[in-house]
């Protein structure tokens, strides 16, 4: 098997009262666990692939092969998009940013306050299953969203942070309330994490 599912770096119920412990044992074990395994499947019938990262899949799905090229796209960012946002959230997370996000945050939004804002409000319009992203482009932040399983990495941009707005990750708590999941999200977020990959994201190419 090229790709596994990688643990959780926490209990199923760290994140109480935020997001519950039946959500993340379904999200976690059962879907981010299908993306590994259709992803696996695709590679299976193109063996080279299987040297690359996840993330390399996603940078030029021009050059998988057509026949497999959907099955990537869609389940080798699941699996992308999935990791990330275990590793973004954390227990007794939250509060405000801190480090170098939070002086960018404050220079290309005004406040955290603004910023959160408008990501929810951004990301709460996304139509159907998809994610709310922060990247970071011609040297601002820049709030976008993308459907289904699609990764900024695919346009060029790495994302500093995501959050998943498919119905499995807020259904069985919040039912049809997505502004009050994206609400209550910012209280599990690892800011240490997240500037982490701001490094990252201002020398990505």
């Amino acid at each position: 098997m090229a790709y596994e599912l990688p643990p959780l770096p926490y209990d199923y119920a760290a994140l109480e009262p935020h997001i519950d412990e039946a959500t993340m044992k379904l999200h976690h074990d059962k879907h981010h666990q299908a993306y590994v395994t259709n992803l696996n499947g695709a590679v299976d019938k193109h063996p080279d692939l299987g040297s690359k990262s996840p993330e390399d899949l996603l940078k030029d799905l021009n050059a998988i092969p057509e026949d497999v090229r959907k099955v990537v796209q869609n389940n080798g960012g699941g699996h992308v998009n999935h990791t990330m946002f275990w590793q973004i959230m954390k227990p007794k997370g939250g509060g405000e940013p801190i480090g170098a996000i939070a002086q960018q945050i404050k220079a290309d939004f005004g406040d955290f306050d603004s910023f959160k804002k408008l990501f929810n409000e951004t990301t709460a319009k996304q139509f159907g299953s998809g994610w709310g992203w922060l990247i970071f482009k011609g040297g601002k932040l820049q709030i976008v969203t993308s459907a289904n399983q699609d990764n900024p990495i695919s346009q060029g941009s790495y994302p500093i942070l995501g959050n998943d707005v498919w119905e499995h990750a807020y259904y069985l708590k919040y039912q049809n309330r997505r502004p009050d999941y994206l609400a209550a999200w910012w209280n599990t977020v690892n800011w240490e994490e997240i500037n982490n990959r701001f490094e990252i994201a201002k020398s990505y190419k």
